[in-house]
């Protein structure tokens, strides 16, 4: 009686559930994180037809007036915090430092008290900014 003998051949498809498996993970963690980076600070702009700043290579340090009153400072990395009065002298004066001639920008609220956007342009002169810009919104975008 012939023995033969069975030789294993290597097998040539690749398993691919722990891809999937992966994968699914993967989407979660994205899923989960994009809502995360795009937070900001809900505010209403007032409609007006000015025309746009020039673009510039240097990324505004951004004071946002919200409709209660807060401030809050955006720069760079786009992480929104919210300020008191000591806190924004102090971080837009650091980074009016490191970074001179960058453009400050202030975004207010169309509701709220003037006297709030008036002090935070007060703050920005006496931490440095030589000139502060208004954002606006254009009358078309709300048509």
């Amino acid at each position: 009686m012939a023995h033969r003998q069975k030789t294993r051949r290597p097998m040539a498809e690749i398993n691919v559930v722990p891809y999937i498996d992966v994968m699914l993970v993967l989407l979660v963690i994205f899923m989960i994180t994009a809502p995360l980076l795009t937070q900001g600070v809900k505010v209403d702009l007032v409609e007006a037809d000015a025309k746009p700043i020039e673009e510039e290579a240097k990324r505004p340090l951004v004071v946002s007036v919200e409709a209660d009153g807060q401030w809050s400072i955006t720069y760079d990395d786009d992480r929104t915090q919210r300020v008191d009065a000591d806190e924004l002298l102090q971080k837009s004066a650091a980074i009016l430092q490191t970074n001179p001639g960058i453009p400050v920008l202030i975004k207010g609220d169309k509701n709220v008290v003037y006297d709030r956007v008036v002090q935070a342009m007060v703050i920005l002169q006496q931490a440095g900014a030589p000139n502060v810009g208004l954002i606006t919104q254009p009358p078309e975008a709300t048509k």
